[in-house]
C-alpha cells in the first residue's frame, strides 16, 4: 500500500453533505490542477493529504488552497469548477498578499472556500513524497 504524505499536514478531513457533488466538484477542479484522487470508495475519496467523505452529523467549513503549477492552471482550475457545481468567489488574477501571489476562489458544494494560488516560478526537489509499506 501507499500512502501520499506532505511535509506539514498530515490531513485535511471535509464532511460534505452530498458526496456525489462533491466528488464530481474535486474530480474536476484536482483534474484541471493536474492531481487525480488518490483513494476512492463509496463513502470517501482522498487526494494525497485531503479525505472527503459524508457528513453523518456537521458539514465542515473552511479555507483549502491548493498549490497550482501556473496560471494557467489557476484559470483550468476556476472554469472547472464552475463547470462542476462550484459558485464564484473571486476570480483570477493577482492578490495583495505579495508579489506575484495569483489565485481563484470558488465555493465548493457545502460553502467551503476553495482556491488555487501560483506564487511564481520555483524549482521542487520532488512532485510529491511517497511512502510504501
Amino acid at each position: 500500500m501507499q500512502y501520499h504524505q506532505g511535509r506539514l499536514i498530515d490531513h485535511v478531513h471535509l464532511r460534505v453533505r452530498d458526496l456525489e457533488k462533491s466528488r464530481v466538484f474535486y474530480q474536476a477542479v484536482l483534474s484541471a490542477l493536474g492531481r487525480r484522487f488518490t483513494h476512492e470508495g463509496e463513502n470517501f475519496f482522498s487526494s494525497d493529504e485531503l479525505y472527503v467523505d459524508a457528513a453523518e452529523s456537521y458539514v465542515s467549513h473552511l479555507h483549502l488552497a491548493f498549490q497550482a503549477a501556473d496560471q494557467d492552471a489557476v484559470q483550468r482550475f476556476y472554469e472547472a469548477g464552475l463547470a462542476h457545481g462550484g459558485r464564484e468567489h473571486g476570480a483570477p488574477g493577482e492578490r495583495h498578499y505579495h508579489a506575484g501571489y495569483y489565485a481563484s476562489f470558488l465555493l465548493d458544494p457545502d460553502g467551503n472556500n476553495i482556491e488555487a494560488v501560483y506564487h511564481g516560478p520555483a524549482t521542487r526537489s520532488a512532485p510529491e513524497i511517497v511512502i510504501e509499506r
